[in-house]
């Protein structure tokens, strides 16, 4: 958990991402599995914004994605070249699906995924994985924002990349003191 002054936010922590992809890579997740979740992990899509990527938003030559956030906003994100491979990997096997001419990337077993499908292809995930912790697609959200904001990254840059509609809404989560932070803090005195 990263914890602030207003807002608590769940976010994993980096042993549990180690073990996640971990899992990943050794092949026991599908191709549309393995890309759902590098890119909630890689780009902090909103789940909604996941279910709505268009095929015709990815780049996947300058490796960007545009996603169309709330209110109709669109922002471009890069992507992490294994995203950008996952993806690839993805594509290859859609192609063969009954449902390939649709417009949206992510596809299940009826067409289009929705969001009660990405919630529960995160928890079967999750339990295969053998993770502590139940996962959702809003967590992983709050984990890119956090990891971005340890890493010293502008918060001007993680909003941007959030699509937040300002620098305050992302402050006011991820700008935060922990209890060790404090400690810390205080015996460096």
């Amino acid at each position: 958990m990263a914890a602030g002054s207003e807002k608590e936010v769940e976010a994993y922590s980096d042993g549990q991402i180690d073990r996640l992809l971990f899992f990943l890579e050794g092949g026991r997740a599908s191709a549309r599995d393995r890309a759902v979740v590098l890119t909630l992990l890689y780009t902090g899509v909103r789940a909604s914004e996941l279910c709505g990527l268009k095929v015709r938003h990815l780049d996947l030559l300058t490796g960007h994605v545009r996603v169309a956030g709330k209110g109709g906003k669109v922002r471009e994100v890069p992507l992490r070249p294994e995203v950008a491979d996952a993806i690839r990997d993805y594509l290859a096997v859609r192609a063969m699906s009954s449902h390939a001419a649709a417009e949206e990337l992510f596809l299940g077993q009826r067409g289009p995924m929705k969001r009660d499908a990405v919630n529960t292809l995160l928890e079967s995930l999750g339990a295969k994985a053998g993770l502590d912790v139940r996962l959702r697609p809003h967590a992983f959200r709050h984990t890119f924002c956090t990891r971005l904001v340890r890493k010293g990254v502008p918060l001007t840059v993680v909003s941007n990349l959030a699509g937040h509609a300002s620098v305050q809404t992302t402050a006011k989560f991820y700008v935060n003191t922990s209890k060790e932070d404090k400690i810390r803090a205080v015996s460096a005195l």
